[in-house]
């Protein structure tokens, strides 16, 4: 299947959808937006990566644009002011860095460097003006984006941003044991760990300082606006286990819906494809009728005062972003050279990634 797309050029170019990972209720209802500051915060980003020695200036050269993550943030955080999607987008690409680091430290055996890694990030994550000099990159580069990312909204908003990421650093603490030791989580062990993986919250969260508005805890915690939020990252993370699969079985991975369905339930692989791919139609369908409802408890939100129709008005927001999510991480897929395996000298490595670590050399 085919479909215009944005691609990471000013020209629009035409993406082949392989027929296995097509969603053509994406295509057909989810119409795909971009931020119109997207030229510039491609430009920023990779400037950002350069300045803060993430990625060496050769891949930033050779793939940095190919790999689209300015892109994915591009399509999710509409109506966000510029200085805001652009600390997003520097927060998503350290993020990447981070999950390769984290990836080649398993892969090459380096568990005191990522134990070293994990401690200093809780600390950045709390206390970031103290980390902004430091030597390792990832770390120096996350106390970067929080210092940034926390200037926008109350404190409130802030210590709740870093619980939940604390949270996602455990998270791949327990990821890093997993694989080193050949642990293939249960399907449920899995879903609930990769809620975590995949900062499901960290990227809800991000929805408020886009809208500009910190969400009283009696909206966020409404069942009408949780669940469309929850269906929106699941989707995401279900379609990213879809179409990383031929890489992560390549790497002799162990965290993948379908590893796990494999593994646990006896499917075969072609059964395990096929029950990730119900799964991830069924987050469409079920957002679907979610989405109505929290724009229905927005509307009840606006109760005639400034305040109720503040808060409606960021709902209505974050609700609408909740859906450019599906298309912005389905074209994502398709357009990034971070899922191009069979073009890979190995398809279990990157070609952008360093297999150097700070923690050990």
């Amino acid at each position: 299947m085919h479909a215009l797309s944005h691609g990471s050029t000013s020209t629009p170019t035409t993406i082949a959808v392989p027929p296995a990972l097509s969603l053509p209720v994406i295509e057909a209802a989810f119409p795909r937006q971009l931020h119109p500051y997207w030229p510039k915060l491609q430009r920023e980003t990779r400037a950002w990566l350069l300045e803060k020695r993430l990625m060496t200036p050769e891949k930033v050269e050779s793939h940095a644009d190919g790999l689209c993550y300015t892109d994915l943030m591009a399509g999710y955080y509409i109506g966000a002011p510029d200085e805001v999607l652009q600390a997003i987008a520097d927060y998503s690409a350290w993020f990447f860095v981070w999950d390769d680091r984290h990836d080649r430290d398993i892969v090459h055996g380096r568990p005191d460097a990522w134990r070293r890694l994990k401690d200093l990030l809780h600390n950045a994550l709390d206390r970031p003006g103290d980390h902004l000099g430091h030597q390792d990159p990832v770390v120096a580069g996350l106390a970067d984006s929080l210092q940034r990312l926390y200037a926008f909204l109350p404190d409130t908003f802030n210590a709740r941003f870093a619980r939940h990421f604390h949270a996602v650093i455990e998270a791949y603490d327990r990821e890093f044991h997993n694989r080193t030791e050949g642990i293939v989580p249960t399907v449920e062990e899995y879903l609930e760990l990769r809620r975590l993986t995949f900062a499901h919250r960290i990227w809800t969260d991000l929805l408020e300082p886009s809208a500009g508005y910190e969400l009283p805890d009696a909206v966020r915690k409404n069942p009408a606006y949780r669940k469309p939020a929850l269906l929106s990252q699941e989707f995401a993370a279900w379609y990213n286990d879809l179409c990383s699969l031929p890489k992560e079985i390549a790497g002799n991975e162990v965290h993948n819906l379908g590893i796990s369905l494999v593994t646990h339930e006896g499917m075969t692989l072609e059964e395990a494809i096929a029950d990730v791919r119900r799964r991830v139609e069924k987050c469409i369908s079920e957002f679907l009728d979610a989405e109505q409802e929290a724009l229905r408890f927005a509307d009840r939100l606006d109760d005639g005062t400034v305040g109720g129709k503040e808060t409606s008005a960021a709902v209505r927001a974050c609700v609408g972003n909740m859906r450019n999510w599906f298309s912005s991480v389905y074209w994502f897929h398709h357009e990034s050279g971070r899922y191009r395996v069979d073009s890979w000298d190995d398809r279990s490595t990157p070609p952008y990634v360093n297999n150097a670590t700070e923690g050990e050399k």
